[in-house]
């Protein structure tokens, strides 16, 4: 006789997001070496459609790399190829361009993005 199987209660989709996304965080924005100027090119694993090269002093293409290194990018990806100093500067618009589970991850492991988005400019 069969015996009656436990009900396994499936991850929700998010969750899963949310862990494979926190799972390529790496642990300081220190770790961030990647180029600030010039040319790059994205690995096939990174941008397997679509632009692949980018000139990083175009914002426009700037902001779509960096978009697509942190929906696509592994660890080693994020840490070679964004910049320490560029992420900051650009995440108050970023972050609207990026899903939310990705938000969600980095401006939890990393506060120092929130705050420029949280302040507001003088009048």
């Amino acid at each position: 006789m069969d015996q009656p199987s436990s009900p396994v209660s499936p991850v929700p989709a998010g969750e899963v997001l949310r862990e494979r996304y926190t799972g390529r965080l790496p642990a300081s924005l220190d770790e961030l070496a990647g180029p600030s100027r010039g040319v790059v090119e994205l690995p096939l694993h990174v941008a397997w459609s679509g632009l692949r090269v980018y000139d990083l002093d175009r914002p426009r293409q700037r902001m779509s790399m960096y978009r697509t290194v942190l929906a696509e990018g592994q660890r080693d990806d994020l840490t070679a190829l964004l910049d320490r100093d560029l992420l900051p500067e650009q995440w108050p618009v970023l972050r609207t361009l990026v899903s939310r589970h990705v938000r969600q991850v980095w401006e939890e492991r990393f506060p120092r993005l929130t705050t420029r988005t949280r302040t507001t400019p003088a009048a």
